[in-house]
């Protein structure tokens, strides 16, 4: 879980976790990048089981609650297949300042091994342990962009799961049978 004091401590209860490109740089500032992330977290659900609980998409990391049989193996497999198709991305729309960005930034013990580093370590998780935890990290992710001053309303973000629980249907399927 890379070097973070934070663990999954209870592997199949869902967890609090976020998710920062490396350096804070805004890699999510177009549909296309926002849509590698939501399309590997619609597969996670639907071939892995994963329990999506709430998200959101900023324009340099996410926020997201999830529960999954092997949290501390998936989360892993999930950065590094959305890192691999974020980086062939932005070659392909040749992105060389991002590129540049991500090549300087990368750790000095990953230059070995690869060009570029899309993410941060570790995605400091924080166990979910009662519905009151989950109410608050709820109210936490949808209310991101309104605190940034992006939106007035949550609902209005596009690249969260508040629309999901304002009854509106989101991007991506969120697990509300806890409600």
């Amino acid at each position: 879980m890379g070097r973070s004091r934070y663990r999954i401590c209870h592997e199949q209860a869902p967890h609090f976790l976020t998710c920062t490109v490396l350096n804070w740089i805004p890699l999510f500032t177009r549909q296309q990048t926002a849509s590698i992330v939501l399309d590997a977290l619609r597969y996670r659900q639907e071939e892995h089981g994963w329990k999506i609980y709430g998200y959101v998409i900023l324009e340099n990391h996410l926020h997201m609650i999830v529960q999954a049989k092997n949290l501390t193996l998936e989360l892993p497999r999930f950065k590094s297949y959305t890192a691999r198709k974020l980086i062939d991305h932005l070659k392909e729309c040749r992105a060389e300042r991002l590129l540049q960005q991500l090549a300087f930034f990368r750790k000095d013990y990953k230059r070995e091994d690869r060009d570029y580093q899309c993410w941060e370590e570790g995605s400091h998780p924080q166990l979910i342990e009662n519905e009151q935890v989950l109410r608050q990290k709820l109210e936490y992710i949808h209310q991101n962009p309104v605190k940034r001053g992006y939106v007035d309303e949550a609902t209005h973000w596009r690249y969260s799961s508040a629309r999901d629980y304002a009854g509106v249907a989101g991007l991506i399927p969120v697990f509300k049978d806890w409600l």
